[in-house]
């Protein structure tokens, strides 16, 4: 990046020092500095490749770089330099930064655990070295350590890393349980179950690393051809230069000829054909809320078949909120009677349901009461005094079983719609169910009809939460094909399937669950609001602002910057056949070749250079 950086400051200075009238051995210097800073990393790259008998297109740049500037073109071969330099410094830093975050969710998981012996003392091992069937004890506000089954306690365990669930999910004997989620307010005992190294969130980092190396390495359509090409070209301007001189003719003639056929020939038109569209498309993007990270990314994007979606923080808001109030009928409160003293009992807890409750009643205005003999069970919910009504809010484990079957129904209701049901209790007896829900982002709809209309295909949803939960979002956003209950491994395989019948897969996802997806997809997005570091770094786009309309905008964007890097193709095609045709047919001066070279790439750069207007973008939208 250095160096990269180094080779971009030289050259705008050199840049700015021609065009203000300076003297030429002023600006001359600077560019050089800017080959020299840019070009030696590529250069070396070709050299070595040369030694192992390929030519890469790096150093055929390099090579064309140094003609310009022996040609007096100094200025249009440090525009190569910078360019070649930029987005391979850009590759290796996206690289180093998705091994570093891979590295971090591997310290999840504590260092340390509390294992208990036979005798039943507590001593502190290293979590590494946890043995199966070793029983390990787990306090309040702890990570978990390992992957294990609990065998006595009760506790809610936020295990959103894993499996993506918005709410933290009860856990009492003969749950499973999963290394790095976090404990809630009670105390467990787990049996560990899977070795340190064999635990889901160790297998996510593999997952991802995995992905990443086996995903085939995604090159630009110039890319793709570039061995034969410079080959080719190679061998064409070594023939032009020898060819004449066998037949008798003067060697500054030949020269003069070869190192025109060179000009015109290099591929310096094409590379400019596709890389200014694709530039000016991403800085578009970027200034609209997407970060795409390179050339090859945005120019994937277009190619998108098929969209899966993550389910919570993406297509939801990730918050739980108060969706439902239900009084039953013999209760004696009324719906904001039953919403005020739920939240008044609910407020000094920190569960995220609690936090819900009370974050309707403020939005409707309502004054708490205060708060007697409050008590928190873990796994079952609060009880508490509120203005001389003894209260019980929580799961509907806290009903009892002589229930009538109006409260037993207002439950499945609510569980049916998707729902998490809470039970308020008055005096022991059922008076009220809430039902709360995720949040849908009011633009999901709005962005599944669009991707549907783009791509031709309905998208996907994948997530680990339920599946009524799920389907009940999937239908209100418009989709039907719902995978819900899969762990990090299960998504993978999900996207595996869905590439295997042909579709170009885009997954969209925030979580460290989704990232091993993400990496596997041909193109991975990330919710840049509330997204994990791993997943951040292992997606290929990053939706800053959290809009998801601005998915199929960008994929629609893509497909135009796809368009005019054609068109230009066609245009860089058609100026290198004629020049070098009229260079081997007929004699074609040199400054007219160069003039000719040069008016290709001002040609190609320009037409590129369209995609930067804020049309470009709002085109996509309509």
């Amino acid at each position: 990046m250095r160096w990269a950086a180094a080779a971009l400051a030289l050259f705008l200075a050199g840049l700015a020092a021609q065009f203000l009238g300076g003297p030429g051995w002023l600006w001359w210097p600077l560019y050089l500095a800017c080959y020299v800073t840019g070009g030696w990393e590529p250069g070396l790259a070709g050299l070595k490749a040369l030694r192992n008998k390929t030519l890469d297109v790096d150093l055929l740049m390099v090579v064309a770089a140094i003609g310009a500037a022996a040609i007096g073109q100094v200025m249009d071969g440090g525009l190569l330099i910078v360019i070649f330099a930029t987005s391979g410094a850009l590759e290796a830093l996206a690289t180093a930064r998705t091994e570093d975050s891979v590295r971090g969710l591997l310290d999840l998981a504590p260092d340390t655990a509390t294992r208990l012996t036979d005798g039943g003392t507590e001593e502190t091992v290293q979590a590494i070295d946890l043995e199966v069937g070793d029983v390990v004890l787990v306090r309040p506000g702890e990570r978990i350590a390992a992957d294990g089954v609990v065998v006595a306690g009760a506790s809610e365990v936020d295990q959103a890393t894993i499996t993506g669930e918005p709410l933290p999910v009860d856990k009492t004997a003969g749950d499973e349980v999963f290394a790095g989620t976090l404990n809630g307010t009670g105390s467990v005992r787990v049996r560990v179950d899977r070795r340190a190294a064999d635990s889901v969130v160790a297998r996510i980092a593999t997952l991802v690393e995995e992905a990443s190396r086996t995903k085939a390495k995604a090159q630009l359509f110039i890319e793709k051809v570039e061995q034969r090409y410079s080959v080719g070209m190679v061998i064409v301007t070594i023939a032009v230069f020898v060819l004449p001189l066998l037949w008798g003719a003067a060697l500054q003639d030949s020269l003069l000829r070869a190192m025109t056929f060179m000009i015109v020939a290099s591929p310096c038109a094409v590379v400019l054909a596709t890389m200014p569209p694709l530039l000016a498309a991403i800085a578009n993007a970027g200034r609209h809320g997407v970060l795409v990270k390179s050339a090859v990314v945005m120019e994937q994007l277009g190619t998108t078949t098929q969209v899966a979606f993550d389910k919570t923080g993406t297509l939801t808001r990730g918050t739980p909120e108060l969706a439902a109030i239900h009084p039953l009928p013999a209760a004696p409160f009324a719906e904001h009677d039953l919403l005020r003293l739920a939240a008044a009992a609910e407020h000094p807890s920190e569960h995220p349901l609690a936090a819900a409750i009370v974050r309707a009643a403020r939005t409707r205005g309502l004054d708490l009461p205060t708060v007697d003999e409050f008590s928190s069970q873990p796994g079952r919910g609060v009880s508490a005094l509120v203005e001389d009504h003894y209260l019980e809010v929580g799961s509907p484990a806290v009903m009892p079983t002589s229930s009538d079957s109006t409260a037993e129904a207002a439950v499945k209701d609510l569980q049916d719609r998707g729902m998490t049901a809470v039970v308020v209790l008055c005096e022991q007896r059922p008076v009220g169910v809430l039902g709360i829900t995720d949040q849908v982002r009011p633009e999901a709809a709005p962005t599944v009809a669009a991707i549907t209309r783009l791509t031709g295909r309905t998208p996907v949803v994948l997530t680990g939460d339920n599946h009524v939960t799920a389907a009940q979002l999937a239908a209100q956003v418009g989709i039907a094909d719902v995978r819900a209950g899969l762990l990090p491994e299960d998504k993978v395989t999900a996207v595996r399937e869905l590439q295997a019948r042909g579709g170009r897969v885009a997954v969209v996802g925030d979580g460290i669950n989704d990232a091993p997806a993400l990496a596997a997809a041909h193109t991975g997005i990330a919710m840049g609001g509330a997204g994990s570091d791993l997943a951040l770094q292992t997606a290929d786009a990053v939706v800053v602002r959290d809009d998801l309309t601005t998915i199929p905008a960008v994929i629609a964007l893509s497909r135009r910057a796809r368009r005019v890097v054609t068109a230009n193709l066609i245009i860089a095609a058609i100026f290198i056949t004629g020049l070098v045709l009229w260079d081997l047919i007929g004699t074609l001066p040199l400054p007219l070749g160069v003039a000719g070279h040069e008016g290709s790439t001002v040609i190609v750069g320009l037409n590129g250079l369209r995609l930067l207007r804020t049309a470009a973008w709002n085109r996509t939208r309509t």
